[in-house]
């Protein structure tokens, strides 16, 4: 039996506000208390938020973001993450005076305006329609989705937004579910269980990487801003600080390059990618994983690392070979396989190892100070076109006063080294530079799709597992 809205917003306002009155005092938690020097930030697990990445630290542009701000702006000061079930609980978290920020992927609402101050917004999205491309059709608009079987999660911005369209299109009925997230009930579009829900557009493009049959139906809606909530009674003196934050990061270009770090290679991939990717992964990665775990032993990169490398690269043929003779599981070239002493490129006993020895080679290359992961991903742009003119395209980068060392602003200097004007200027002249963006994309996208289904590898606690089976 499906449970509908009967008055829309009249729910979504309990939802909020049931037991969650704000504390004049904030006893529970004093706005920054300096004799405890602690900064507590409200959040979800979620994939926009804050996660567990592949060496069990925490991570995620929420983390990153809050973490960056408490560094530059309270130095000396903790801080610490709440981690609530759902979005809905975040900020009747927040008023409760459990935290001081609410950094959560938070679109700007006006239901969410009446309880709480919103910082200066830092990412735009659009709320998109989800389905599944496999058992719907694309609906041409919302009287076509009548019938359907349609949730989001209760107390968000979706379930706002779909009940503001509600009064104008009465026949669109809708679930709100307690108990859940976003990334589940598109778990549920994909699986069929579900015919339609409501997601972010940026959080749908990662959702779409793992799950090919997922597709956009229609935006929903004006684009939102996203942003830090904190409680109405906040001192003067931490807002000020949090906008200064995120006009700063906007102006130096730290923002941009944690956006691109999470969302940057999101859009590569099409479906027929992930979907031959997802089938191959199935049956020709199982024969060659030990060679690549055995290969993170020798060089320490994630072992999916290095198979996403060789996917983008040969697609897991051990026999691929280029017009141009680069040939093998890591499409090496005879000069890359002489400097690494490859004596046969087809054999992927030799072929794995030399072309992971040879990123490390390229990566001890890049400057030191260039921190992670933009390191890495200057290491595989000049797997893919050489070293020179990556340094050429960081070079353009300091001209165009951009930034150097920030892979988000040098793949924007790489696919300008095919245009005259600016590769006459460059000591090492043209280059097909958008070849080496799409290269280390794609490989992002791939790697993250591995992460989520194929397990990391630790030596020592393999060991332990497979002498106890």
């Amino acid at each position: 039996m499906r449970l509908f809205f009967i008055q829309p917003l009249l729910v979504l306002a309990l939802i909020f506000i049931s037991g969650c009155k704000p504390s004049n005092s904030l006893n529970n938690l004093p706005p920054i208390d300096p004799n405890k020097k602690e900064i507590v930030f409200v959040t979800h697990n979620g994939p926009s938020t804050y996660f567990l990445n592949s060496d069990n630290q925490a991570a995620g542009i929420e983390h990153d973001l809050a973490v960056l701000f408490v560094k530059e702006y309270y130095p000396g000061y903790e801080i610490r993450f709440l981690l609530v079930n759902s979005i809905s609980d975040v900020i009747p978290s927040l008023l409760k005076g459990k935290a001081h920020i609410a950094a959560a992927n938070l679109s700007i609402t006006q239901l969410r305006k009446r309880l709480v101050l919103f910082s200066t917004p830092y990412q735009e999205t659009q709320q998109q329609l989800i389905f599944n491309n496999e058992v719907n059709k694309k609906p041409k608009d919302l009287t076509e989705i009548k019938d359907k079987k349609i949730a989001v999660p209760a107390g968000t911005s979706y379930a706002e937004r779909l009940a503001e369209l509600q009064k104008k299109q009465p026949t669109l009925h809708w679930h709100a579910a307690s108990h859940t997230n976003t990334e589940s009930l598109l778990e549920e579009v994909a699986d069929g269980l579900l015919d339609y829900t409501v997601a972010d557009s940026h959080l749908a493009a990662l959702m779409q990487n793992y799950y090919p049959n997922l597709d956009v139906a229609m935006p929903i809606g004006p684009a939102d801003q996203i942003a830090w909530a904190m409680p109405k009674n906040t001192n003067s003196e931490l807002i000020a600080k949090v906008n200064a934050f995120f006009n700063k990061i906007k102006k130096d270009g730290s923002l941009r390059n944690l956006l691109d770090r999470y969302y940057g290679h999101s859009q590569r991939l099409n479906t027929l990618d992930v979907t031959t990717f997802l089938e191959r992964s199935n049956t020709l990665l199982p024969k060659y994983i030990h060679l690549f775990k055995q290969a993170q032993d020798i060089t320490g990169l994630d072992w999916r690392l290095l198979a996403a490398v060789s996917y983008r690269e040969s697609h897991w043929d051990t026999y691929n070979t280029s017009p141009t003779n680069v040939r093998g599981l890591m499409m090496l070239t005879e000069e890359t396989a002489d400097l690494m002493g490859v004596t046969d490129r087809l054999d992927p006993k030799q072929s794995i190892p030399a072309g992971a020895k040879y990123i490390m080679k390229l990566k001890d290359t890049v400057p030191e100070r260039i921190p992670e992961p933009d390191r890495s991903y200057m290491a595989l742009a000049a797997y893919n076109i050489g070293y020179a003119h990556v340094e050429d395209a960081r070079v353009l980068a300091k001209r165009l006063n951009l930034n150097p060392d920030s892979w988000a602003d040098v793949k924007k200097t790489l696919v300008l080294l095919k245009n005259p004007d600016y590769y006459s200027t460059v000591k090492y002249g043209y280059a097909s530079g958008g070849a080496p963006v799409i290269f280390v994309e794609s490989v992002r996208s791939y790697q993250r799709i591995l992460e989520k289904y194929q397990e990391s590898h630790n030596p020592e606690t393999d060991r332990f597992r497979i002498a106890h089976n």
